[in-house]
């Protein structure tokens, strides 16, 4: 059978979407790809976002392939299903641009995992997938009964077969891409110390995090902690390099202090991104991790207070100011480290001020304080609300409109209510 896989071509005027809106690879697609190969299946990466196709050529795209199953993701990428935008504007009308010509049409992504029959019925797609969906597509070409990790409409009813999917990491292939593909993907994501003159790229070399922070909208897709290979990673480095690129954003939840990753990388010379905790590292690793070639840290520090990290339970075992230290020690070692502050409502604003000035001087980066977004799917939603039902979305997007007046640094206009963005025949452009 014939599977298009398709990334919308993204666009976020009036989203609440905390992301980088630039293009980046879509690593579940090259997953999924090599999995359906592997069962005998053709298949098509359409990515409207990296090759900047209107809806009207990815329906073309999709109409000359003639697919049995037409897979349209909720997310742009893996690296943002953590913080998708809530709206379905966008994947919506690329459903629509390929309802009549991609055969069985298949919604993977946050949505999908966390409020299944909502998304099923807003995008009006035949199936969506319940977590990570690589292992899954290839089973759609057979019975649905007896698939877990669905949602469809099958006598009437919609029915949910089994919990989200988590993928074997053990299993998964080495992700190879097409020249082409990384030659439009110019972008080096969170890099500052140099200019993207070459291509980059993104990889794994984990999946999931041991922690359960109550901000992280993890529960339901990339939650439980998982490793890759050390020989895949190597080789999927390898081609990278290979492909031309020079930088290379890893975007595990967390990325921990494993000795054997970090010299695989050291290895091949290349530059790298990150992000993590910094309590996870002492003085010897941070120094290794500078010389495998590290170049950007983002470290999830959140609040400057215990109380405000316990608020968030991030189960902080080091002091406010050992937090400081160990981010002034990376900075001697890595281009750009960048500390990621949160709204947590328990710290004193003159004293994040103060502590954030003194990491500037120190040439670390502290954001102003974000307001927490309470992803459905997120222990702060739960906590809230209780599980998602057909409203999550709408629930925590009106919370979140209706609690502040100043929202995060890349929001320059006020985010637009989720009715509105969803409105039929609206589009964010």
């Amino acid at each position: 059978m014939r599977f298009a896989l398709v990334n919308p071509p993204w666009t976020f005027d009036g989203s609440i979407y905390f992301g980088c809106r630039e293009p980046h690879l879509p690593l579940e697609y090259g997953y999924s790809k090599a999995l359906l190969e592997r069962a005998g299946h053709e298949v098509q990466i359409v990515d409207g976002q990296l090759e900047s196709l209107s809806t009207e050529q990815i329906r073309c795209r999709v109409a000359d392939f003639q697919p049995d199953f037409t897979v349209v993701t909720t997310a742009p990428s893996y690296l943002f299903w953590r913080c998708a935008p809530p709206e379905l504007s966008v994947p919506r009308e690329t459903v629509r641009a390929v309802s009549e010509v991609g055969g069985t049409l298949v919604a993977v992504g946050p949505h999908a995992s966390t409020t299944p029959r909502t998304t099923l019925v807003k995008l009006g797609v035949d199936i969506v997938v319940l977590g990570e969906c690589e292992e899954i597509l290839p089973q759609l070409a057979g019975e649905w009964s007896e698939t877990e990790s669905i949602c469809y409409i099958g006598e009437n009813l919609c029915r949910v077969q089994g919990a989200p999917h988590a993928s074997d990491m053990t299993s998964l292939p080495t992700l190879e891409w097409s020249r082409d593909a990384i030659a439009r993907h110019r972008h080096h994501h969170h890099r500052f110390d140099a200019a993207s003159n070459s291509s980059g790229a993104e990889m794994e070399t984990s999946r999931g995090c041991p922690y359960h922070c109550t901000f992280c909208a993890k529960d339901n897709f990339r939650n439980g902690f998982r490793r890759r290979p050390i020989e895949i990673i190597a080789r999927e480095l390898d081609g990278l390099i290979e492909a031309g690129v020079e930088y290379v954003y890893v975007i595990d939840e967390i990325f921990l202090p494993f000795r054997d990753v970090l010299e695989t990388i050291a290895a091949r010379h290349i530059k790298f991104g990150m992000q993590t905790r910094i309590d996870l590292w002492n003085e010897e690793m941070i120094e290794l991790l500078g010389d495998a070639g590290c170049v950007s840290i983002e470290a999830g520090v959140e609040s400057i207070s215990e109380a405000g990290r316990d608020l968030l339970d991030k189960k902080c075992k080091i002091s406010t100011a050992e937090i400081s230290r160990r981010l002034i020690h990376a900075r001697q070692r890595v281009p750009f480290v960048q500390a990621n502050l949160l709204d947590s409502m328990e710290d004193d604003p003159v004293e994040v001020a103060a502590w954030r000035q003194r990491l500037h001087e120190h040439g670390v980066w502290a954001n102003e304080p974000v307001p927490l977004f309470p992803y459905p799917g997120s222990p702060e939603y739960t906590r809230k609300w209780g599980a998602p039902d057909d409203r999550a979305w709408e629930r925590a997007h009106e919370f979140y409109l209706s609690g502040f007046d100043k929202f995060s640094d890349i929001q320059e206009q006020r985010p637009l209510p989720l009715v509105q963005l969803e409105a039929a025949g609206t589009r964010h452009a």
